[in-house]
């Protein structure tokens, strides 16, 4: 489902829970963050957050990783540490048993990873199989990364390369490189938990991660939530290698073409921004990196650490005070 269309969807339900009557709740549906999150007390908070989706990889194992840790990525994104989870499946009454059971595992053990356990879930028959997670995690209320966080000056840092969308989109095709499949593949099941502890330490408050709605939806989402204008530097986004020969083969998501109608009329492109390079960056992406807002004068010390974190961190713009509120540039 497209933004506008979910936040027509969403918009009854918000009225029906306004922020005034619950003030526990510190981000619900009328914030559309990453997850929301619930005031325990003053030094505790819940964050929540639920994400499902159909095989992205053919190894079922493989699959089960991807989806848990692009789950577990919403608590991440929102500055949190998750410590439970539910299963939340679907599938074909004539998928093997062993299958089920390596996609369960698969996940049971990125979540693992992430001192996560899974207690529970809810299995339904379906048409074609899908799993995820329910994720509850801690965070700090007072340390909360949120998508209106974004400060004037701040640098835009992304922790993970670009390019799962249009190599998984290969992979289904038929023409995905083993090699870039492998790297793809790495990417989606390294965890954001690393990134957020490095970024939290160096003051980070603006942050979403980068998945469905593409590098520049979410970049754009920072930019309207934060009532700020964000720019972009394409020559300084990285790309998973084979990426940019899966895009020039033509294997661009479904989504790609949904996330340009929606965006593309909030954002100003310069000349030199090549059209294959405007499609990766509408292209979804699947568990992907943090975009974060890095106050300036932390940045050095923050990629820095960041890298010593084992997290391929790259400075990729900037929040613009030159540029209109609520609008995005790509240079």
């Amino acid at each position: 489902m497209g933004p506008e269309a979910l936040a027509q969807v969403l918009r009854p339900l918000a009225e029906l829970f306004p922020a005034a009557s619950r003030p526990e709740i510190l981000v619900g549906l009328e914030a559309g963050d990453d997850a929301a999150v619930y005031r325990l007390d003053d030094s505790r908070a819940l964050v929540l957050t639920v994400d499902f989706f159909t095989p992205v990889v053919d190894d079922p194992f493989e699959f089960g990783a991807v989806a848990a840790a692009n789950a577990l990525s919403d608590v991440y994104a929102m500055g949190g540490e998750p410590f439970l989870a539910l299963n939340i499946a679907g599938f074909p009454v004539s998928l093997p048993a062993t299958v089920i059971s390596d996609i369960f595992r698969g996940g049971a053990e990125k979540a693992g990873e992430a001192g996560c356990a899974v207690v529970g879930g809810h299995t339904i028959t379906a048409q074609e199989p899908t799993y995820g997670l329910a994720v509850i995690g801690f965070a700090d209320p007072k340390r909360l990364f949120l998508k209106s966080g974004v400060r004037q000056g701040d640098a835009i840092v992304l922790t993970k390369p670009l390019g799962v969308g249009v190599i998984t989109t290969a992979l289904k095709r038929g023409i995905a490189r083993p090699e870039a499949l492998a790297a793809a593949l790495a990417s989606m099941k390294t965890l954001n938990r690393a990134a957020a502890r490095v970024l939290a330490a160096y003051g980070v408050t603006g942050c979403t991660d980068v998945t469905g709605f593409s590098l520049l939806g979410h970049g754009l989402e920072l930019a309207k939530k934060s009532g700020v204008g964000v720019r972009f530097r394409s020559a300084a986004v990285p790309f998973i290698a084979g990426a940019l020969d899966a895009a020039d083969a033509g294997a661009f998501p479904g989504g790609t073409k949904n996330n340009r109608a929606a965006f593309e009329g909030s954002i100003h492109f310069s000349p030199e921004v090549t059209e294959q390079t405007r499609r990766l960056l509408f292209s979804p992406e699947t568990s992907g990196g943090l975009l974060a807002a890095v106050p300036h004068g932390e940045l050095d010390s923050c990629l820095e650490e960041l890298q010593k974190a084992g997290v391929d961190a790259r400075l990729v713009g900037e929040a613009d005070d030159g540029l209109q509120p609520g609008t995005l540039a790509v240079d």
